[in-house]
């Protein structure tokens, strides 16, 4: 039994006052968390792949539209209200705005005083103040430096590492962090990564890292799933996956990497972007087919399924028809 588990989920939003429109966030996903094996993975995609929706959904704030989560096997929804408390505690996340998480008219203090509080962590001040001095140290601040100060008179990245710092406060299982680089300084980026890695291999927290970043992505994480539109399209480790993308989606997104080698040409011999976002995701098609140089008469006939091209890479493209289909859409942690 998983620990935490998205099973089949779909995610549709409706909108407009006088003509309805209905947008498919996220489409028949599935992902297991066992807490045993601590990887750190990434979910990649561009803006709208419904990566941030995924997150909402693990994290319990929106209803699955079909599907369900699963908490230590149960449906979340189910639960009754102790247990999700636990829940709340256990599976923390770390999101994009260092400054919007904070009311600015409390200072920073405030945002360890509520969980410590309300999760009944500590018996006395004293021990109250001496659990916030010691997760700002493991993330590599100085107490002194930082409590009793506002919002404001901190800096982004001093802002970020604070809400690693209230995330690692919970003693959580699992963490997921949504783009939570990409708001700061590129200067202060390895240190926000750093104290990732350390929650990761000292604490053996494992990570859903979000982003769209596939530099961050290969240099911090074990495993990528690569999104568009809603579903996986690639899956594997990192390495083999941007090193040698087999998904024409994969190679575009590794295809706009800037590489510092000025004789090579910014996308050079990669997919080139075929924009027709308003033909995509139709149910009788490969989503990725309005966009795709490779695509086949098949592609618009059906969606493919994840062809398993070996233990640990699945892709979902016909041009791997020749290979078996996955037993399971679901990725474990």
């Amino acid at each position: 039994m998983s620990y935490l588990e998205l099973r089949n989920v779909t995610k549709v939003f409706t909108g407009g006052m006088f003509r309805k429109t209905t947008t498919v966030a996220v489409d028949n996903f599935s992902l297991e968390v066992d807490v045993e094996s601590p990887f750190i993975r990434a979910l990649v995609g561009e803006s709208g792949s419904g990566k941030t929706t995924i997150a909402l959904m693990m994290l319990g704030f929106i209803t699955p539209t079909r599907g369900e989560m699963l908490y230590k096997g149960r449906n979340f929804q189910k639960l009754p209200r102790k247990e999700r408390q636990i829940f709340r505690r256990e599976v923390q996340a770390i999101f994009q705005d260092p400054f919007g998480v904070y009311n600015p008219f409390y200072k920073v203090d405030h945002v360890f005083d509520v969980p410590i509080a309300k999760m009944h962590l500590a018996r006395s001040t004293a021990e109250r103040q001496a659990l916030k001095e010691e997760v700002l140290r493991a993330v590599g601040l100085r107490p002194e430096e930082t409590l009793g100060r506002y919002p404001h008179q901190l800096s982004g990245g001093q802002r970020q590492r604070i809400t690693i710092a209230r995330a690692l406060l919970m003693r959580p299982k699992f963490i997921i962090a949504d783009e939570p680089v990409s708001m700061v300084d590129a200067s202060l980026r390895a240190t926000i990564l750093e104290s990732l890695i350390r929650l990761n291999r000292e604490l053996r927290i494992p990570i859903l890292y979000i982003t769209h970043d596939l530099t961050t992505a290969y240099h911090l994480c074990d495993n990528i799933i690569i999104l568009y539109l809603g579903s996986i399209v690639e899956s594997g480790n990192v390495e083999h996956v941007i090193k040698n993308p087999k998904h024409p989606y994969t190679q575009l997104l590794v295809g706009s990497i800037p590489w510092p080698d000025p004789s090579r040409r910014w996308g050079e011999g990669q997919v080139p972007i075929v924009v027709d976002r308003e033909a995509s995701g139709t149910d009788n098609q490969c989503k990725f087919a309005p966009r795709c140089p490779f695509v086949m008469p098949i592609c618009r006939e059906s969606r493919p399924p994840l062809f398993q091209l070996n233990n640990d890479r699945s892709v979902a493209c016909y041009l791997y028809k020749d290979k078996p289909v996955a037993e399971s859409s679901s990725y474990l942690f």
